[in-house]
């Protein structure tokens, strides 16, 4: 299976990253954590104290970083950023980094390169439609907003932050509002992709399900 090319895509908190992971862990496949990398390139804005909406200073950034992805680790030019990019004051920020047409050509340019050769799981909002249109398997992930919240404050919690479900319900619709409706790249299923909702399955039978698409793919079945 080390050419295959798995696209997951889906909202915040529908499980994407801890699926995909485990996908690629048990395929033994690069995993590509897109949403990472939007994160870690509104670290960086963010510590370098610029004007978040200059897009051009912005995606000057994106091109520059140096962005190095070895699960779970993320490395930013070197510095270790793993629980830094996960902090509320990035999540606060990265819808708008994320919605930004050019910070989003010059990663998707960088994604398209990590997949070139195939044997990737990539998981995000665009990756069936936009960055790998041609994936072997393409997953759409979902699950109702309340499971969503659910989710998201267990995980700030976990990460050792105050988190206020309220709160977090209403960047989860911010965010999903932003992601459909912006010009570039909106989240959205691709045609062809298989839609799973999440709501009230657990990692490894949805993992599990992925698996049997991958599978399936590869003896030939459609």
């Amino acid at each position: 299976m080390k050419r295959l090319t798995v696209a997951i895509d889906g909202p915040a908190g529908a499980g994407k990253s801890t699926v995909a992971r485990r996908v690629a862990e048990e395929l033994g496949l690069l995993y590509v954590d897109t949403g990472a990398m939007y994160r870690a390139i509104t670290w960086k804005a963010l510590q370098s104290e610029i004007d978040l909406s200059d897009e051009q200073v912005v995606a000057a950034i994106a091109r520059e970083a140096e962005i190095v992805l070895d699960p779970p680790e993320v490395l930013v030019d070197g510095v270790r950023v793993t629980e830094a990019i996960r902090s509320p004051e990035v999540t606060d920020h990265v819808s708008m980094v994320a919605g930004m047409a050019e910070v989003r050509r010059v990663l998707v340019e960088k994604q398209r390169q990590m997949a070139k050769d195939g044997g990737v799981v990539m998981d995000g909002r665009d990756i069936g439609t936009h960055v790998m249109p041609d994936a072997d398997v393409k997953v759409f992930l979902t699950a109702s907003i309340e499971e969503r919240v659910r989710r998201r404050h267990l995980e700030m919690i976990r990460r050792g932050y105050a988190s206020d479900p309220d709160r977090i319900y209403q960047e989860i619709k911010r965010r999903d509002e932003m992601d459909e409706n912006r010009s570039h790249s909106p989240l959205k299923p691709a045609a062809d992709a298989v839609m799973l909702d999440t709501t009230g399955r657990s990692i490894d039978e949805v993992v599990s399900m992925i698996l049997d698409l991958c599978r399936t793919k590869v003896s030939g079945g459609e």
